[in-house]
């Protein structure tokens, strides 16, 4: 399935009324549409409102957004701390899932050329769909901001819609828009209330760095008259100092335009470290909007490492990390589940969300699912868990420091695994719901029992690959195992072994279900090569387990 976010920016965030009309005007766009997070700034006057959808439906949903803001906005008596330039001043869409930059690059200039041409407003197109290599960069599109607008609109033409500063264009502004990777804007705190200081650090860590200037503190130009930079100490990374009266602080504003070029514990430290030169001291941070999984679960393995700690726990714990390593919740509080992209997008987990004895009472039920392969998966994360946590507390034990480097690879790939047991837990049910949904079609006529044929089928392949991915995945786990038992503290050996145990059923389980599902599967070849993956298999878990369980009865 096709996925793309889209982060409008509109240039309102203290008026309630108006970012709720704006903000429906999206979730009315489309079923196709979900909000996934509004983060109104009342010192910025500034809301940054984030959503995903289908390709289509997002242009929909961002032009519906567009327009709603010119409605209720007027630029001409807008103040903010926030640069800004329109009444929706950013509109950027960003790849998530099925989609390239490509895609979201025509669908920038999709937009941009239907706001131009229906609501007669100057659009420029900036990012990986700028039209010009100048125009890449928003500062320089964005230049002089509102106020500098009727100038640079005849000089500086906008790439849709008018050049010239109509009365609609003195109340609209101009639009923004973009493809572009994925930005995180973040804010970190300082404990002072001088935003000249807050600037200075910006100043210091942002790529563009500041002009160069002579004794006199006049800014020092080349043979073209351009300013001379001293650049910044960090790539992809733009940035602004301010005060904020709501908190009492200032700030150094930052959006983070590739965070696998320059890591949020990276920029972090290197503030702290600015900071702590002008006798000053970062107490926390702030997220605004979301930030994908990979870049706060590598922040969190980052400050692990530092603490010469095992990096192979649990996502959540990982985020914990994280979170506590960068204040992330000094000024409100952090949500994982809002604030973090693949969660907040995810279908809710109802097996995997549940409190245990609640889990074990509806397994208990008089209802097929969840059933054995649901239990299957479960039993494959335990297992993955307890490799997991011996792989953690090996390293942090005295005489045990020379097992990090390997135990934290054994414990990050047990991590990964645990997670996708977890999802498998779920997963299970679905497939199972999935064949029962079919069996319910109408079949009346020939057609209905046609396509009630071809779903069943579809059906019971999904109920036997589902668990036979269990099965694939637990054997991963007890080859992961097989060295934590080695070289475990040999305190936690038993726990190794149950690990291994509790994996080895889960492969056991899993492979029951792929078996009692195959009978009713009429593609021949489909059958046999699962059959004989699933034998194979078994031949893997038994060596593994039996190898894992000798290790374990070594040191016992």
């Amino acid at each position: 399935m096709k996925i793309v976010e889209c982060v409008p920016n509109i240039s309102e965030g203290k008026n309630k009324q108006v970012i709720d009309e704006v903000v429906n005007s999206i979730k009315n766009s489309s079923e196709k549409v979900r909000v996934l997070d509004v983060d109104p700034g009342a010192a910025t006057n500034r809301t940054v409102i984030t959503f995903v959808g289908s390709p289509e439906a997002a242009v929909d949903a961002a032009f519906e957004c567009i327009k709603k803001s010119h409605e209720l906005i007027d630029m001409s008596t807008h103040k903010g701390e926030h640069p800004r330039q329109g009444c929706t001043d950013v509109c950027p869409f960003v790849p998530v899932s099925g989609m390239t930059m490509e895609e979201c690059t025509e669908l920038a200039k999709r937009l941009g050329e239907r706001v131009g041409r229906e609501l007669n407003i100057p659009v420029y197109l900036y990012g990986y769909a700028a039209t010009s290599e100048d125009r890449r960069n928003l500062a320089y599109v964005r230049k002089g901001e509102y106020e500098g607008l009727a100038e640079k609109l005849p000089v500086l033409k906008p790439d849709f819609g008018p050049a010239e500063f109509t009365e609609k264009v003195k109340k609209s502004g101009a639009v923004n828009i973009s493809s572009r990777d994925f930005l995180i804007a973040y804010n970190i705190n300082l404990n002072t209330r001088d935003a000249g200081l807050a600037r200075e650090i910006a100043f210091n860590v942002r790529e563009a760095g500041r002009a160069k200037r002579d004794k006199n503190y006049n800014i020092i130009r080349d043979e073209n008259g351009k300013a001379i930079k001293i650049p910044g100490l960090l790539k992809e990374v733009k940035g602004i100092g301010w005060y904020i009266d709501e908190y009492g602080v200032a700030q150094i504003s930052v959006n983070l335009t590739n965070y696998k070029v320059t890591p949020l514990a990276k920029l972090f430290d290197t503030c702290v470290e600015e900071a702590g030169k002008l006798g000053l001291r970062v107490t926390g941070s702030e997220l605004v909007g979301l930030l994908p999984k990979e870049a706060i679960l590598e922040t969190g393995k980052y400050y692990l490492r530092k603490a010469k700690r095992s990096t192979g726990v649990p996502e959540r714990e990982l985020i914990h990390i994280a979170v506590k390593s960068l204040g992330l919740d000094e000024l409100t509080p952090f949500e994982t589940d809002e604030k973090v992209i693949e969660y907040k997008i995810a279908k809710e987990a109802e097996l995997c969300g549940m409190k245990l004895n609640d889990f074990i009472d509806e397994v208990g039920k008089d209802s097929p699912a969840p059933g054995g392969g649901s239990v299957s998966a479960l039993a494959g994360s335990l297992g993955a868990g307890l490799g997991s946590m011996v792989a953690a507390l090996t390293p942090a034990k005295r005489g045990y420091e020379n097992t990090l480097e390997p135990l934290s690879n054994r414990g990050e790939k047990l991590a990964g695994l645990l997670e996708k047991l977890k999802r498998a837990v779920d997963l299970d049910t679905d497939a199972f719901n999935e064949v029962i949904t079919a069996m319910r079609m109408p079949k009346k006529t020939d057609e209905e029992k046609e396509a009630r044929s071809a779903a069943v089928q579809a059906g019971y392949k999904t109920a036997t690959s589902v668990p036979f991915e269990t099965a694939e995945t637990c054997v991963k786990v007890l080859e992961e195992l097989l060295e934590v038992a080695e070289i475990g503290n040999p305190n936690s050996a038993s726990d190794v072994g149950v690990g291994a145990l509790m994996a080895y059923a889960g492969f056991e389980g899993a492979a029951l279900n792929v078996n009692i599902n195959l009978p009713y599967i009429k593609d021949q070849q489909f059958k046999a090569e699962m059959k004989n993956n699933i034998d194979a298999l078994r031949e893997k878990a038994i060596s593994q387990r039996d190898k894992i369980l000798k290790a374990v009865n070594s040191k016992i």
